[in-house]
């Protein structure tokens, strides 16, 4: 607002406050301007909320679709694996699998080579001395995980074992000490399977002599007859999806192993996640659109059309997406209140879905589609509410043109104003200045009249 100095000093007359007053009329179209800027931003952040929550439920209802090539059974199976006999060991369950039951027979379990050295007498201070020399740890010529390891002599037997398990993470061999009744021995152990079969010599080192080596061993089982074999006790190649982890002491146990496929879980959370992001929407559009009567305080997007094709969108795709005869009340999903909200019965869901999860996981992928669509032409690029934010954004800018405009105006307007209210005051001065003068002069002839 612009200020206004003192004008009318000269004439006795308060034409400032004239002059106020005029330009405040004057500015009346520039506040109904600004009032409708303000609007136009409050409606453009209110459909931006309205865009972020129905945004969120489209993401839940894109949950609920199958990816390209999988079924709405495959998207919603959860599987789990068990034994019958815990002495067997583990079973883990991956994506993958498939149910079924099998016949399991642990024929051999895996295990890893292991050499003990002959026996090295101790001194006095408890020590075993090394000859010296090249100690050597080899897979076949050029293999990565050969290790090559000089020694000196007087170096110790601890010595030569800390080098090697320097190298463990390249061999795959660890190395200990047993202190026996003819002295210290060197032992190797290598990783499980006869892929990790190792040759280890030199340095004055040798094994096999008076305690036998142990050769390396693969695991080897029977699923309904068919022999598998693993160079690990962890096996993931017998069944896609499942993994057994055998047991210590398992060897010679049978069992029966069982791929479950659990539907319900899986499909019960992803309309949970489905049915609150859908309440988050409905309770975010009743108070963009609530009316408070006793404050006379209106939502921002009250009454306004993108805000009720939304609503209408949304009851018309909870009512009229079937399948066949499912509904959303069919499978558990209703309307709870007189607020719009949907509550999930999950007791209703598992008998559905206990009673053909085929059809009942191939619904919910159709309600994941239809929602996406119909959402997506609400909040998508060419969707009604960028639509309307863009028609906004348009009117905001006219607006900010019509108010420079009018402000460059209304400076004029002050500006003429000001000039005709400066000429004025100097007239009704002089006006003054020849009142005061007449009336003097009347005054003396008066006087010398009498």
């Amino acid at each position: 607002m612009a200020t206004f100095s003192a004008i009318g000093i000269g004439a006795g007359t308060d034409l400032s406050t004239l002059l106020e007053g005029l330009m405040s009329v004057e500015r009346r179209p520039l506040t109904a301007i600004k009032s409708q800027m303000t609007s136009h931003n409050s409606k453009i952040s209110a459909l931006g909320t309205l865009q972020s929550k129905l945004s969120g439920l489209q993401t839940a209802a894109q949950a609920l679709k199958p990816a390209t090539l999988q079924s709405a059974l495959e998207k919603f199976a959860a599987y789990s694996g068990s034994l019958a006999n815990d002495k067997v060991g583990k079973v883990s369950v991956e994506a993958g699998a498939t149910a079924g039951s099998y016949k399991l027979e642990v024929v051999s379990l895996a295990s890893g080579q292991k050499d003990i050295s002959n026996a090295f007498a101790v001194n006095a201070d408890g020590k075993a001395l090394l000859a010296g020399g090249t100690f050597e740890i080899s897979f076949g010529a050029g293999d990565a995980r050969n290790v090559s390891i000089n020694t000196s002599a007087g170096e110790t037997l601890e010595d030569l074992r800390n080098t090697i398990n320097s190298n463990t993470a390249k061999s795959g061999v660890s190395a200990s000490i047993i202190n026996g009744a003819y002295g210290q021995r060197l032992v190797l152990n290598g990783a499980e399977g006869t892929g990790n079969s190792f040759t280890a010599s030199g340095g004055g080192i040798v094994f096999g002599g008076q305690v036998a080596s142990q050769a390396a061993r693969d695991a080897q089982i029977k699923l309904d007859g068919v022999t598998i074999n693993s160079q690990s006790n962890k096996i993931s190649s017998a069944l896609t999806g499942v993994t057994l982890d055998l047991a210590a002491g398992s060897q010679g146990e049978t069992t029966t192993l069982t791929v479950a496929r659990n539907t319900e879980d899986k499909l019960k959370s992803s309309l949970e996640a489905f049915v609150k992001a859908y309440n988050d929407a409905v309770g975010s559009m009743n108070s963009l659109g609530a009316y408070d009567a006793a404050s006379k305080t209106a939502g921002a997007l009250q009454g306004n059309n993108v805000l009720r094709n939304a609503q209408n969108t949304l009851n018309d795709l909870v009512f009229n997406t079937k399948n066949g005869e499912l509904s959303l009340s069919s499978i558990g999903v209703s309307i709870k209140g007189t607020d719009g909200t949907l509550a999930l019965d999950a007791e209703k869901l598992a008998a559905a879905v206990a009673k053909d999860p085929k059809a009942i996981a191939d619904f919910a992928a159709k309600i994941g589609t239809e929602f996406d669509k119909k959402i997506n032409g609400i909040v998508g690029v060419a969707g009604s509410i960028q639509t309307s934010k863009n028609s906004l954004n348009t009117n905001i800018r006219d607006l900010e043109k019509r108010q420079e405009a009018l402000e460059s105006r209304l400076e004029k307007v002050e500006a003429r104003y000001r000039a005709q209210f400066t000429a004025l005051d100097v007239l009704l001065a002089k006006m003054n200045t020849t009142s005061s003068y007449l009336t003097q002069n009347l005054a003396s002839l008066n006087a010398s009249s009498s």
